[in-house]
């Protein structure tokens, strides 16, 4: 009796282990001490992408010296394409050709706008301006002279356009004559005439370059 009960005891004992050996292991957890590495060393922004960022700014500094070059030269430019008066100019005292006190050899300025040919003066109507007296046909071109006299009186003072262009001055005449985009300009003749024509916009480019300061040569 003893015997056959230690036996079912033993069987008992037997058939928990063998339960509790086949019973499931414990649950892993979701995300492995691999996966937490895994997602550690991969961010988003990888330090090589940060580095590139940061080394290719939108204007790198060779875009800026070649800017402030450019500007530079542009400033250059602009000061070598701009004259300036200068003080030996301020200086010199501007004066036109005269004979005896007298411009144009008494010519009529106005009638070469007006009639378009030199016409004598009257001296009956004068008038006076920059140290000269002037001599019009009418009383009517009088006043118009009166009231702008830069605009009918010769280029140059009334020298000879072709020697101012030169770098010196001459004496004019008046049927030596020839109005450019509204000026008046004269020659020292007819000759010298046809030779300052053969180029009018470059002698008149020398010689507004050496007026006035061709008044103090010689």
């Amino acid at each position: 009796m003893q015997t056959k009960y230690l036996a079912i005891l033993a069987a008992s004992i037997l058939s928990l282990g063998l339960v509790a050996g086949c019973s499931n292991p414990p649950a892993e957890t979701t995300n492995s001490p691999k996966d937490t590495t895994d997602t550690e060393v991969a961010p988003t922004n990888s330090p090589k992408d940060t580095t590139d960022t940061e080394v290719a700014p939108t204007n790198s500094p060779k875009d800026t010296i070649n800017t402030t070059a450019d500007t530079t030269a542009h400033e250059v430019e602009t000061a070598q394409s701009t004259p300036n008066k200068t003080s030996t100019d301020e200086s010199i005292e501007l004066r036109f050709y005269t004979e005896n006190g007298v411009a144009i050899r008494g010519t009529d300025p106005v009638a070469y706008f007006r009639q378009s040919q030199p016409v004598p003066g009257n001296s009956e109507y004068t008038y006076e301006w920059m140290n000269a007296t002037w001599q019009f046909a009418s009383a009517e071109n009088r006043d118009l002279f009166a009231k702008n006299p830069e605009k009918y009186a010769p280029q140059y003072g009334g020298f000879c356009a072709w020697a101012v262009s030169r770098g010196y001055t001459a004496s004019t005449q008046p049927d030596a004559w020839k109005i450019v985009d509204g000026k008046l300009y004269l020659n020292f003749n007819r000759q010298v005439q046809r030779s300052w024509e053969k180029d009018i916009p470059g002698n008149i480019a020398k010689a507004n370059s050496n007026w006035p300061g061709v008044l103090n040569e010689g």
